[in-house]
């Protein structure tokens, strides 16, 4: 083991001196429990946030403030998926691993690219109508000569790092339930760790443990009560009954399972041997339908830290009591050392959905700050230091009725799965915030909410009704009625941007920030010991000032990222890679392209071909659609239940402006209700659209849909 690490520890500090190193073996070494303890020190980067702490800080210097104008591309690859790319690619021995959309894995020769093995999980086309949005991926995990990886349809699959075959596959998530998994797993003590989503849809939460050799369940923990309130046999049981049954009340929670899914972020600290997992939001959103408007639901949106050996409860804390929004806690968790009123401590850093950063000590819990690094947030003013509670804003909860809150930030969050780099050599973390508005309103009567497996039930304005006669008596009418008030209410005046955060978590307060106009097209973010930060922006990969936030150096890579850059050195060379992909569930308004994975050095000349020019299909025109005996109306209430999350202006899954089979009866009902393009990912939804519901929504789409493409220029 000591040659392992000692191998990796003096190949870092001869690219940080600027020797050359000889080349080590593909596949040479395996990634043990003291090779990732000693990670930080490594020029490899073995685990998602390149060490067990996420801190997304290199100590690699090659590329710095004076030799960065030499970055040029070294290699590239292209995938087979046009879907969104969110993967931080690890690096061991030379080989780059990554997955991509579909949960597919790729292993590349570092140095060259060479392609070395892929695996395609074969998650089948109609999982895609479980996911929250898009069918990404975030990575995997490596441990003793393995790839670990979550699929999509809920499966840890083990493949064998030379080959790339699979070992062993275990289902972690009951099928008939709409479960997800984007999040890359974590190994922690010979453990590998998963989450999983679908809070939208109506699941129940819980991090998993399974043995890496053998893939044999360990222990599960799980974020919410029992709806039938009997205990799971699981390491959640003591503490469940203890501290979290007694925060729920009767509600719909009891059919969807009520939400707190760890969808992403599961980090381990070795200083204090304590597991800490964010949880996610509520199921179904709205607090008075999930649980009378009553209790703090725990553990939703939450930091725990558990016990990686048993997942034994150990401390918690909830970032926003009784979540009513979507601001899940999910978002990345940091381990960090900082000088705290002239005194050293070890603490958790996260700056979750609802707009505050939190720093709280690393071994018991408590609670050391709370800010607001989106001055722009207002649907809090503040967090009460003696208690941990927000301090909400008056009317910011909306119920059954028809009263709204239009409040910041909305359900992206002023932070969501993007992640954030910290420089302790500065003291700064990087935040790709998100500055959006959102109108939230409760369903026009309570009892027009009916649970619906599969689709997103949230207890929002329409969300909440049913069809294929599922729908209470007037609930179409209340609903429309409700909607159509909804848009007629003022709302103010926004502008959605995208704002890079240099947050000082000492001082408590920003030292720098830029504003993006781009919402979407704007990355995680990546810093170095050679005072950058790099972050994607649009098309551009850009390196950063981390002092100033000055850009020195930006390359067009011909699309946008989303994922945050990562770099590693061999041979005395130090390489900078950035998945491309853009998507997400949203559209960046750039035409979908071939994801590609970008690999950068000092001098280097490869030439990425160009993306061909894409030609979008043209609008349908609705005057030659075959005339609807449905009501446009009832069609407008159940698209937006059903379709919208998919196929709304900003969710481009195609695009039903430019869709050729609304017009025809026949083939839309092919597609919707037989399901036609099933192998595709548009499965049937007979079971909640009979026939007359499929043609209003017909009606609705040549109608009254047009209408919609004014609201996007």
């Amino acid at each position: 083991m000591g040659s392992r690490v000692g191998r990796a520890i003096s190949t870092g500090l001869a690219v940080l001196i600027g020797l050359s190193v000889q080349s080590a073996p593909i596949f040479a070494q395996p990634i043990d429990q003291s090779r990732l303890a000693n990670a930080e020190n490594s020029s490899d980067w073995l685990t998602y946030g390149r060490t067990w702490g996420e801190q997304r800080f290199s100590p690699l210097t090659q590329i710095g403030t004076a030799s960065v104008s030499r970055l040029g591309l070294a290699w590239w690859a292209e995938f087979d998926t046009d879907h969104g790319q969110e993967a931080t690619p690890l690096e061991a021995d030379g080989v780059i691993y990554t997955s991509t959309a579909w949960s597919k894995v790729f292993a590349f020769d570092a140095r060259t690219g060479r392609q070395l093995w892929s695996f395609d999980p074969q998650v089948p086309g109609v999982t895609q109508l479980a996911t929250c949005c898009d069918v990404n991926s975030r990575g995997v995990a490596l441990w003793m000569g393995r790839v670990y990886v979550g699929t999509l349809d809920g499966r840890l699959i083990a493949l064998d790092a030379k080959t790339g075959r699979s070992a062993w596959a275990v289902q972690t998530t009951d099928r008939a339930r709409p479960y997800t998994i984007t999040g890359a797993p974590r190994v922690v003590k010979g453990l590998v760790l998963i989450g999983n989503g679908g809070a939208e849809l109506g699941v129940r939460g819980y991090v998993s443990a399974y043995h890496a050799d053998t893939g044999k369940l360990a222990w599960r923990f799980y974020m919410t009560p029992n709806p039938q309130g009997k205990p799971d046999h699981a390491a959640s049981d003591k503490v469940l009954a203890a501290k979290a049954n007694a925060t729920w009340f009767d509600g719909a929670w009891k059919q969807t399972g009520g939400g707190g899914t760890p969808w992403d972020s599961i980090v381990y600290d070795i200083k204090t041997d304590l597991l800490f997992v964010g949880t996610g939001n509520g199921s179904p959103w709205n607090h008075t339908i999930r649980s009378q408007g009553r209790g703090d639901n725990l553990f939703l949106s939450s930091i725990l830290a558990l016990k990686p050996e048993t997942g034994e409860y150990v401390w918690h804390y909830q970032t926003t009591p009784g979540d009513n929004w979507d601001y899940t806690a999910t978002q990345q968790i940091m381990v960090a050392d900082l000088n705290i009123g002239g005194k050293p401590r070890h603490v958790v850093m996260q700056a979750p959905k609802n707009g505050f950063f939190y720093v709280l000590d690393a071994a018991t819990g408590e609670l050391l700050s709370a800010d607001k690094f989106a001055p722009w947030v207002n649907w809090a003013t503040g967090v009460d230091m003696k208690t941990g509670r927000p301090t909400e804003r008056p009317g910011v909860r909306y119920g059954n009725d028809a009263k709204s809150s239009t409040q910041n930030p909305g359900p992206l969050g002023a932070h969501n799965w993007k992640p954030m780099a910290f420089d302790p050599k500065t003291g700064l973390v990087f935040i790709p915030a998100q500055d959006a508005s959102f109108t939230y309103a409760g369903a026009p009567n309570a009892q027009d909410f009916r649970y619906s497996i599969g689709v997103w039930n949230l207890g929002t304005g329409v969300q909440g009704v049913a069809g294929n006669g599922q729908a209470a008596p007037g609930a179409i009418a209340r609903a429309a009625a409700f909607a159509a008030a909804q848009a007629k209410a003022p709302r103010p005046a926004t502008k959605e941007r995208a704002v890079l955060v240099a947050w000082d978590p000492v001082a408590r307060k920003a030292r720098w920030s830029i504003a993006r106009d781009n919402l979407w097209a704007s990355s995680g973010t990546l810093a170095t010991a050679g005072g950058l930060v790099f972050q994607s922006v649009g098309h551009d990969l850009k390196a950063l000032a981390a002092v100033t936030g000055k850009e020195v150096w930006s390359y067009d890579m011909g699309a946008p990222s989303i994922a945050a850059p990562m770099t590693y050195a061999l041979d005395g060379i130090q390489y900078l890679a950035v998945m491309l992909g853009n998507g997400g569930g949203t559209s960046t308004g750039d035409p979908r392209r071939p994801g590609r994975l970008m690999v950068f050095r000092l001098d280097g000349k490869a030439k990425a071909t160009p993306f061909p020019p894409v030609s979008e299909p043209p609008l349908a025109d609705v005057r030659k659609a075959e005339a609807s005996t449905g009501d446009p109306v009832t069609g407008g209430v159940l698209f937006r239940r059903y379709c919208a999350v998919c196929h709304s202006p900003t969710r481009v899954n195609p695009d039903l402006h430019r869709s050729q089979v609304p017009l025809s009866r026949d083939q839309f009902r092919a597609v919707v209700h037989d399901g036609a393009l099933r192998d595709g990912g548009m499965a049937s939804f007979a079971k909640y659209l009979d026939l007359n519901d499929v043609e209003a929504i017909r009606a609705f789409l040549i109608q009254v849909y047009p209408k919609s493409l004014t609201t996007r220029n």
